[in-house]
């Protein structure tokens, strides 16, 4: 437990009602002392998760608000301390009033996630859960609401008990046969049934660790890159797909000259859409760093939309040496060839250009950016080529980059646990193998992790959570 109170702002600005929340030991005679109950019974006789309504002085005896106060006495509180929620009109000069008078009675401000800190250090939810808060907060679809709310209520901190509950059963296996090594008549498991103990925790590893790619695409978006030569259309495309002018559309080749990104929810399927730079060659040193940021994007994404200029005959002759350079790095991504400007181009020359990428297999979409036209048939296409799953609260998907690491790294334990069982290696090898996949295991629950791994994690959340 801590032993200073933090008081601070919960409730965004421009609200009618704003919350201010007060954890710590003085939590409740902090703002019993500015606080003045309509029934004349004082806060510290209150009742545990009660409700009083009342007003607000200032030390002069000016009423600053009417308020109502709620009570959560430790341990049964989100901090597991005594803590006080003060609901009071949105204005941000009766906010800043009560704050300043908080302070006086000897509260201090917060820090940026530093109610969910006390949480986590006051046994109240694992690091795991604790960093699903964030998510929740930040969740932008069902997909991801749901994913963070099961981890948030525990999902993946059984996920991984259970598989710590496993490598301790192997890890006493072991540690039993070095300490009667000496008595070859006593065996206490034999190494094929630790070789299957191991073969199935590797497996729950591998599905974890695997399943990050979704989660992160679910998180974060699914990468597309809208790629092709200068004045294709690109910029007017993410627009469209926008809705609003994110991008400059001009006539003037070169004018994307960097990298633009937006997102953007269709059908419940979020995708994060990179605008690159023309490919073409160019003698502009700024245009060729932009030229060469396209091609690190596409190494990034997993859809990589190809527009070309419909419009532009010439470009046939040109675009079978670049289908040559840019199909050796798409291979692995999922390619869809669009064909823009096509309000303006015959059926004969259409049918032309679908004969000119006939031996290209990906799908093919004839639109006109500008006018919306075929935009809606790719955003249909978007997303059963994303193919992302249904998500079920129950559904334990990674998502957190830190955890993913702990993870591949426990993965590599586990595979030289298999390893050093297959080729019959000393008990002693393989245990240290079996501890270093338990101490990655539990550092994504907050076991093992050094202060500077929980400062690092708190101070991206924001101040009042």
């Amino acid at each position: 437990m801590h032993n200073d109170t933090i008081c601070a702002i919960s409730t965004a600005q421009g609200g009618a009602i704003g919350v201010i929340r007060v954890s710590g030991p003085i939590a409740i005679e902090a703002t019993s002392r500015l606080f003045s109950p309509i029934s004349g019974k004082s806060l510290k006789e209150r009742r545990n998760f009660s409700l009083t309504f009342g007003k607000i002085f200032s030390d002069e005896g000016e009423i600053i608000d009417e308020v109502l106060v709620s009570i959560f006495r430790a341990p049964h509180s989100y901090t597991g301390e005594d803590s006080v929620e003060i609901s009071c009109h949105g204005s941000s000069y009766i906010l800043q009033r009560v704050l300043q008078l908080l302070i006086g009675q000897g509260c201090r401000l917060a820090e940026p996630g530093e109610y969910t800190q006390r949480a986590f250090l006051n046994g109240k939810m694992d690091l795991s859960q604790a960093e699903a808060v964030a998510d929740v907060i930040t969740s932008s679809s069902a997909a991801t609401h749901r994913l963070a709310m099961n981890q948030m209520r525990g999902g993946f901190s059984r996920e991984l008990s259970a598989l710590r509950d496993k490598l301790l059963h192997l890890t006493s296996l072991m540690e039993l046969e070095l300490d009667f090594s000496d008595h070859e008549e006593l065996e206490f498991a034999d190494r094929t049934e630790l070789s299957q103990i191991a073969d199935e925790i590797e497996q729950v590893i591998s599905r974890l660790a695997n399943s990050f790619s979704v989660g992160n695409a679910l998180k974060n978006g699914v990468p597309v890159a809208i790629i092709g030569e200068t004045n294709a259309g690109k910029s007017t495309l993410l627009n469209a797909l926008l809705n609003e002018e994110k991008a400059i559309v001009s006539d003037v080749h070169g004018t994307t000259r960097d990298v633009i990104e937006d997102t953007i929810n269709l059908h419940g399927t979020t995708f994060r859409f990179i605008d690159t730079a023309g490919i073409r060659q160019t003698t502009d040193v700024v245009e060729s760093i932009g030229i060469e940021r396209t091609f690190q994007k596409i190494d990034q994404a997993d859809i990589v939309l190809w527009m070309i200029d419909a419009d532009n005959s010439a470009l046939k002759i040109s675009h079978s040496a670049l289908k040559t350079e840019l199909l050796s790095r798409l291979e692995g991504k999922n390619l869809i060839i669009l064909f823009n400007k096509c309000d303006k181009v015959s059926p004969e020359h259409l049918a032309e250009w679908e004969a000119t990428f006939a031996d290209v297999n990906a799908p093919k979409l004839f639109l006109s950016a500008k006018h919306r036209q075929g935009v809606d048939e790719l955003e249909t296409l978007l997303v059963k080529t994303a193919a992302l799953p249904e998500i079920s609260q129950s559904d334990v998907i990674v998502t957190n980059v830190r955890h993913y690491e702990a993870l591949t790294h426990a993965l590599d334990s586990i595979h030289r646990v298999q390893n050093g069982l297959q080729m019959n290696l000393s008990g002693d090898f393989v245990s240290q193998d079996l501890r270093e996949c338990i101490h990655h295991l539990s550092d994504i629950v907050g076991e093992m992790s050094s202060d500077s791994v929980l400062q690092n994690i708190f101070r991206h959340f924001c101040i009042g959570k």
